[in-house]
């Protein structure tokens, strides 16, 4: 396997859903994103495969995304989407996501009476580090919904809500691994699980 691709991505919502499609394509590939931008996406850019509309194109491939003080968000009067979906084996058999996320806010996601406002990672693996998921809402999983891998390292998930359990983070399956990072204000619980999985904070 040759050395992993590498683009920047600048500060516009054009430009970074190109950078994932663009990445899905080549099998994966390390996104650099603008430092202190905020890109805010004004319309779904997936079906959602498996899971409804995504405001990103569904993670499909091994991609990494690095920011600085850098933010994914949903704009106020945009009609209702998460944000990122990550797809694996264990949904959709041919696609293998894995999300590593780095210094980067998901914010605003609505997945309406879906799961994970701000991801949902349905079968995939991601990694978030140094960054954080807020003001999300689902019905399950107001700011993460899980039923693969998830880690945490030193980021926060805050403010979120889902309607039914979990309103910030939602473990349906798999494993969730949460380091000195923060869980809280969530509605109207900051995590919840599938019975006989336990709690994850």
């Amino acid at each position: 396997m040759g050395p992993t691709l590498a683009v920047i991505v600048p500060c516009s919502e054009t430009a970074l859903v190109n950078a994932v499609n663009w990445a899905n394509a080549a099998g994966g590939g390390d996104l650099i994103l603008s430092p202190f931008c905020t890109y805010t996406l004004t319309s779904a850019h997936s079906s959602g495969g498996a899971g409804g509309p995504a405001g990103l194109p569904n993670i499909i491939t091994p991609i990494t995304m690095t920011g600085l003080a850098t933010e994914i968000t949903r704009a106020s009067n945009a009609p209702a989407f998460r944000i990122i979906e990550v797809d694996g084996p264990s949904q959709l058999p041919a696609d293998n996501g894995q999300l590593t996320l780095t210094a980067i806010t998901v914010s605003n996601g609505d997945a309406g009476i879906g799961v994970g406002g701000g991801i949902a990672n349905l079968g995939g693996s991601v990694t978030m580090t140094a960054g954080g998921v807020r003001g999300s809402r689902a019905s399950f999983g107001g700011g993460i919904y899980t039923d693969t891998a998830l880690t945490m390292i030193a980021s926060s998930v805050t403010g979120n809500t889902a309607t039914s359990d979990g309103g910030g983070i939602f473990n349906n399956a798999g494993s969730v691994t949460l380091l000195a990072g923060n869980v809280t204000g969530n509605t109207p619980d900051n995590c919840a699980a599938t019975p006989p999985l336990t709690t994850p904070c």
